[in-house]
């Protein structure tokens, strides 16, 4: 892996998923790979990936879909993963088995320079939210592909939809203060969560026939392992970990509780099962 030259636009995302983020990802990557893989396979369903193509995955982080690419496209074809942040691509270096051909790069997707049309599918599982100029980036990845190359990922729909990320903040907040209100682009979870907003980025990077296949899931946030790995969890990751980073014991304490209490009505036996709202969106390589 070779050092990064990053957009400054997005300096705030490379340095917070280099900073905590990439090692919250980290210390709970094994359960978030179970919560998220019902998305990693859908999403690699529609992006019908065969042996021998060469694929990007972008936003890799510990390299959960990443594996699953390479053991679709076997020994002839070549998976190129991509992420900002260093320690999440090098936990998914020390997952990679023998024999898989997996490269891992540090990059910005923004100004990385991919081999011009070198590759059959840009892919991601919720890796494309994030950029500063999405337009900018999603061009700049576009060259890469082959024409008629395929573009297939997972992004979230609105955040009302998604009570798994937004009922333990609700939560979180009778203790602690309401994050701060990020507009409908700004780069966040909820960033493509408009239909309008994604065709309009995709197009104005040069793609077409641009499909978006709204998926209704649940996610269990306690990965099989009882309603307190449930609420350790929201502590660990997404948005009510970020709004209780920093906050005393007796208030994280406090916080806990009242996400154990919000929890609770969801418990069946070890799951605690969240309705999740998610778009699949492809696209072809005009």
């Amino acid at each position: 892996m070779t050092a990064m030259k990053s957009d400054p636009r997005n300096t705030e995302q490379a340095d917070y998923w280099n900073g905590q983020g990439g090692q919250h990802w980290i210390k709970m990557q094994e359960m978030w790979d179970i919560v998220l893989g019902p998305v990693a396979m859908a999403t690699l369903e529609r992006a019908a990936v065969k042996p021998g193509e060469w694929v990007v995955d972008i936003g890799c982080g510990c390299g959960g879909t990443t594996l699953e690419l390479g053991q679709a496209v076997g020994r002839t074809g070549h998976v190129l993963g991509l992420d900002i942040s260093a320690p999440m691509l090098a936990r998914a270096g020390e997952r990679l088995p023998a024999g898989i051909p997996i490269e891992l790069q540090v990059a910005d997707a923004t100004t990385f320079p991919l081999p011009p049309g070198r590759f059959d599918l840009l892919f991601s599982r919720f890796g494309v939210m994030f950029f500063a100029e999405p337009a900018r980036a999603f061009a700049n990845l576009r060259r890469g592909l082959k024409p008629k190359g395929r573009l297939a990922f997972s992004c979230f729909r609105d955040s009302k939809l998604n009570p798994w990320m937004t009922l333990p903040l609700q939560a979180a907040y009778e203790h602690v203060p309401p994050l701060p209100k990020l507009g409908p682009e700004d780069p966040s979870p909820f960033a493509f969560a408009s239909e309008e907003r994604v065709h309009r980025i995709l197009t104005e990077a040069g793609f077409s026939d641009i499909r978006m296949e709204p998926v209704d899931l649940a996610f269990d946030i306690a990965a099989g392992r009882g309603l307190e790995t449930a609420v350790a969890a929201t502590l660990e990751i997404g948005a009510t970990a970020r709004a209780v980073e920093g906050r005393p014991q007796a208030v994280r304490d406090a916080v806990a509780a009242s996400v154990k209490k919000a929890l609770a009505p969801y418990r069946k036996d070890l799951s605690v099962p969240l309705p999740a709202a998610i778009w699949i969106v492809t696209a072809i390589n005009s």
